[in-house]
């Protein structure tokens, strides 16, 4: 973080008044010829865990970039919950580059004709940037006895969790326990009425995954927290640290990052945009990325992690439970399983 803090950059904030987007940053480095003209902009927009990450990502990138380029660049970033800020792109905000929680959320705009198809295969490793996986943090000591997915279901036990119907992390954590079930022989009624039981212990469902970790961290709300591994690791390095662990059922979580081609044409800036992507997959970003707790997918730098991030027993990932579409249509959409689930909590 010292990088992001020397006399080679400067920092501008600029609060942006759109659904559900509390913030917009603007970094620009101050080393590189000056070029002619106005800088060359770029307009990132990412979800709400990606802020630490991506403000020392970024003035590694410019520094390179602007000591190679005439023109000096901009990069403003914009965060939020994925899903909103998945709205807010469709409804008009002009990123450039998006980095978000679900390929679920970037499948909505390639749709909308934002995004040209094949996107996936324009970037490394099918444009998954990091990786995560949930985990249950406890209160100190660990006073509930939680040590499986089904403890959270047991009646004396208050849980904390994000929407996931603005949180692309919550939509992650209702998938790791509905799997969890499903992925242990369960049938899909068993995996139903667990799941159904554990948001009934919910004494939060917060906008987002950041906004679960300060209620139950700053708020002291609940007896756990079902979050990102990513928020867990954060919270250490921010001096609140959580005792947490990785069940040995998870889902394997994959963030996923994509150009948005109708912008990028409009604004001239394909060749900063597709630098930019390049750039979050090298060693340099992934080690970067690994130090937040992202679980990096470049080779070199994810053999060095030695046994930060533990080894998940039983994984399964979207495809087994049927693909993107089909989680979408079966869990999220308007009045499927997760609405008739809220549906539930609030019938007298």
């Amino acid at each position: 973080m010292s990088r992001f803090l020397s006399c080679n950059f400067f920092i501008r904030w600029v609060v942006v008044f759109l659904s559900g987007i509390s913030l917009s940053l603007a970094i620009a480095a101050c080393t590189g010829n000056p070029g002619n003209g106005n800088p060359l902009e770029l307009t990132l927009v990412s979800y709400m865990v990606t802020p630490s990450a991506y403000q020392e990502i970024i003035p590694q990138f410019l520094e390179t970039w602007n000591q190679q380029h005439d023109r000096k660049a901009v990069i403003r970033q914009s965060y939020g919950p994925s899903g909103t800020q998945t709205r807010t792109v469709l409804h008009g905000l002009d990123a450039d580059v998006v980095a978000l929680a679900l390929a679920l959320d970037i499948q909505q705009l390639e749709k909308a004709g934002l995004i040209e198809p094949g996107w996936e295969e324009e970037a490394p490793n099918n444009s998954i940037v990091t990786r995560s996986v949930a985990t249950i943090a406890t209160r100190p000591n660990n006073p509930k006895g939680i040590q499986t997915w089904a403890d959270l279901a047991k009646d004396d036990v208050q849980v904390v969790l994000a929407n996931p119907k603005t949180s692309g992390g919550a939509r992650w954590s209702f998938l790791a326990l509905w799997g969890s079930v499903i992925q242990t022989g369960g049938t899909a009624e068993e995996a139903r009425a667990f799941t159904q039981k554990v948001y009934e212990n919910a004494v939060v469902l917060s906008k987002d995954s950041r906004e679960a970790t300060d209620a139950f961290v700053g708020q002291r709300q609940g007896d756990v927290l079902v979050n990102y591994e990513n928020e867990m690791i954060l919270a250490g390095l921010n001096d609140r640290p959580l005792p947490y662990f990785v069940p040995e059922v998870n889902i394997a979580i994959e963030n996923a990052v994509a150009v948005i081609d109708e912008n990028v044409d409009k604004h001239g800036n394909r060749e900063l945009a597709e630098a930019f992507v390049r750039y979050l997959f090298t060693p340099e970003a992934q080690t970067v990325f690994a130090r937040y707790g992202f679980r990096p997918v470049e080779p070199t730098v994810e053999s060095n992690q030695g046994d930060r991030f533990p080894v998940v027993n039983t994984p399964f990932t979207i495809e087994d439970l049927g693909g993107w579409d089909t989680v979408q249509q079966q869990f999220f959409d308007e009045g499927a399983i997760f609405d008739e689930i809220q549906a539930n909590l609030y019938r007298p």
